[in-house]
């Protein structure tokens, strides 16, 4: 008997289109919407707030000394990613790849990297945790001002918003919170640190809430009208071809360069990822409220791609580890 097997989908992914099923069928409007947008925001402030309190600074110190893997994770995230990205867009046509989809695939390839799966996936694979936490935080924080000044630099032509006004949101309502987190870190960093259901159910609530809001707008303004099937297929299409460029990339290049082993998973990981949490509320602050919706497509779809690739690479760079600790004994 044929088994066919069933796509992986976690809690949080499901949570995530049962949230655009609901905006699809019940958008907040009005004056309950700015009541949602205003709860969505105190959660995404919290949610840095308990990223700092948490992050310990012991191993951010230890990790920056390396200082060539930070700055080839640094241009792989800001340099390298832009570029593909407005590679990908101006090659294809717009009937592929609708205006506000191909602003969407060029936002993605502009965020920083993620935090917590980076080190997650670095540490499953038992590499440098040190280094890819230094290098997450670094491209987190740096992606605050990075990622509004990309904007202007690759969508200012395609409807890209940016601000002296954005930027000022953005640090307020993300960087100003890490940094109040990591100021207080001595007196709430433990209970932070022993509570790690609620950093999770912030995290994760504060991007459904913020994600209601933009497909609600969006609907509103007839998103389902603007995105025919083949558009997302090839939303899908770009998102992996993008994901594949750069986890072969980045294992290529880091053995070229002479990087360890432990040291390529964090290359790997933190070097191919792109962050949902940042990415969310910047959506909502540099683009307008109809077009976020659309915006936020390509990097749900990655998010989700992303996380299913690399918990297999992950656990392939932990077998081959341990064959090598146990083959050890052995050649002594």
């Amino acid at each position: 008997m044929i088994r066919v097997p069933r796509p992986n989908l976690d809690g949080f992914t499901l949570a995530l289109l049962a949230t655009v099923g609901l905006a699809s069928v019940l958008p907040v409007q009005g004056p309950a919407a700015e009541g949602v947008h205003w709860v969505a925001e105190a959660a995404i402030a919290l949610l840095f707030f308990l990223h700092g309190a948490r992050l310990p600074r012991e191993e951010v110190t230890a990790g920056l000394s390396h200082w060539r893997l930070h700055l080839l994770i640094f241009s792989l995230t800001f340099v390298a990613f832009p570029l593909i990205g407005w590679l990908v867009v101006a090659t294809l046509p717009e009937r592929l790849l609708p205006p506000a989809l191909a602003i969407g695939v060029q936002f993605l390839c502009l965020l920083p990297s993620t935090v917590q799966s980076s080190i997650a996936f670095t540490s499953m694979a038992r590499g440098n945790v040190a280094a890819a936490v230094c290098s997450a935080t670094l491209s987190n924080i740096g992606g605050i001002l990075m990622t509004p000044l990309l904007v202007a630099l690759f969508l200012k032509a395609q409807g890209g918003g940016f601000s002296l006004d954005a930027v000022q949101t953005i640090v307020v309502q993300l960087l100003l919170p890490f940094v109040a987190g990591q100021l207080l870190r001595r007196w709430v960093g433990a209970w932070a640190a022993r509570h790690k259901t609620l950093l999770k159910a912030t995290d994760r609530g504060s991007i459904l809430l913020v994600v209601y809001i933009a497909f609600s707008e969006a609907v509103v303004g007839g998103l389902w009208h603007q995105v025919p099937v083949e558009s997302l297929a090839m939303v899908v299409l770009i998102d992996s071809a993008i994901l594949t460029l750069f986890l072969v990339g980045t294992t290529l290049l880091s053995r070229r360069l002479g990087f360890s082993t432990a040291d390529e998973t964090a290359i790997v990981f933190c070097g191919s990822k792109k962050s949902l949490v940042s990415g969310v509320p910047m959506a909502g602050v540099l683009f307008a409220p109809a077009t976020a919706g659309l915006v936020l497509l390509p990097v749900m779809i990655f998010h989700q791609i992303q996380l299913m690739v690399c918990a297999v690479l992950a656990r392939r760079y932990a077998e081959r580890d341990a064959e090598a600790r146990d083959a050890l004994p052995a050649a002594s």
